[in-house]
């Protein structure tokens, strides 16, 4: 609301925007929500009061159906000692939409009632527990979209909503576990979990993975039929549960591998070998592939070539990533890098980056010298970061 006097007419307005800065106090906000008769989105970035929002709420609940708030942590200190969950008064908007709530704290369970008509639900930065985000989730049974990002406090995430289409999921701590039981999701993003777990009645086409920091021991997700784009990423991983969503991704189209060890407990341990046949055999219908590091070294072992002849092909396969951060077994990797050249017909790119490797001794110069030489025997393709 740049440059409107509080004292304005607003009777046609639909949407009202409060930035941050200027700071509208409680009251200048109460004059421009009274005067626009049907207010049908409210965004408030601003510090206010609970008792404020309140009074916003009740006099548009009937119009309102998007809500975004930035909940100011402190809000209620100089509010009545009888406002004891600053969440509650979102329950009076029946009609909602849409509601985005960003530094909350949701350690009660807020009593909403049922939002039936809500669709997208976005919780950024909240202190939360188990038992409140079960009872925000049961009050949104209709979501299509649910986003949690930034999010600390919980042990266990269960997700039960059947409409639930896309999902992003960002959680802060040592790593809680996740159940998914909603049979139409499409689109799944997590960050920060140990133990994921999806119903196998699912119709997952996107789905990303990754923990930042800690071990990933588990993912249970059954076959990944319609699988198009998978990326898994993280510091540690269970091989095990590599190897698992690996077998049931063999659908995928689009692959990003980025993990840097595997292990089950504390010892970060180097990934077993990956049978390169096997393993595009696996997933004929790759298109794009990235692959970084400590897994790329795995994909070059010895063996991993052994089982080349005429008749392996990579058939779909056009474009590859691969990050390079060692010249140990120098000779193996160039072997894989031309492997993919030779026996991906349709590769249109591969991309080398090199990360990480100190240009210290004799190997990696070496090292260097030949992967140059591969972009200059094939410089239409490789290309060299």
């Amino acid at each position: 609301m740049e440059g409107l006097h509080p004292l304005h007419p607003l009777p046609l307005l639909p949407s009202l925007l409060l930035r941050f800065y200027p700071r509208f106090s409680d009251a200048a906000i109460t004059r421009m929500i009274s005067s626009a008769s049907r207010l049908e989105e409210l965004i408030i970035y601003c510090p206010f009061f609970v008792s404020s929002l309140q009074s916003w709420l009740s006099l548009r609940s009937q119009t309102l159906r998007i809500l975004e708030l930035r909940m100011d942590p402190n809000m209620d200190s100089d509010d009545k000692p009888e406002t004891r969950n600053a969440l509650d008064c979102i329950g009076l908007v029946k009609g909602l939409e849409v509601l985005k709530l960003w530094g909350v704290s949701m350690t009660k369970s807020p009593n909403w009632g049922d939002f039936m008509k809500l669709h997208t639900l976005e919780i950024v930065g909240a202190a939360l527990n188990d038992d409140a985000l079960s009872a925000a989730l049961k009050a949104c049974p209709n979501l299509t979209d649910l986003a949690l990002l930034g999010c600390d406090g919980v042990e266990s995430v269960v997700i039960e909503t059947e409409s639930l289409e896309r999902c992003r999921l960002d959680f802060l701590g040592p790593g809680a576990s996740l159940i998914i039981r909603s049979p139409r999701i499409r689109v799944l993003d997590v960050q920060g979990f140990s133990w994921i777990r999806v119903d196998k009645n699912h119709r997952l086409e996107r789905l990303s993975i990754g923990k930042n920091s800690g071990r990933v021991y588990r993912v249970d997700i059954g076959r990944l039929a319609v699988l198009e784009y998978l990326c898994i990423r993280g510091i540690q991983w269970a091989w095990n549960a590599i190897e698992s969503l690996l077998r049931c991704a063999s659908e995928v189209k689009h692959l990003i591998m980025k993990i840097e060890f595997c292990g089950d407990y504390d010892a970060l341990q180097p990934f077993p070998e990956i049978d390169l046949v096997e393993f595009f055999n696996g997933h004929q219908k790759l298109r794009s592939f990235e692959i970084h590091g400590a897994m790329f070294a795995a994909l070059c072992q010895k063996n991993s070539l052994k089982n080349l002849d005429w008749r392996f092909n990579i058939p779909c396969l056009e474009e590859v990533l691969v990050t390079v951060r060692s010249p140990l077994n120098a000779e193996q990797k160039l072997n894989t890098l031309e492997s993919l050249v030779k026996y991906s017909e349709k590769l249109r790119k591969l991309v080398i980056r090199i990360s990480g490797m100190k240009g210290v001794h004799d190997a990696a110069d070496a090292f260097f010298e030949e992967i140059c030489r591969l972009q200059i025997m094939n410089r239409r393709i490789v290309y060299i970061e």
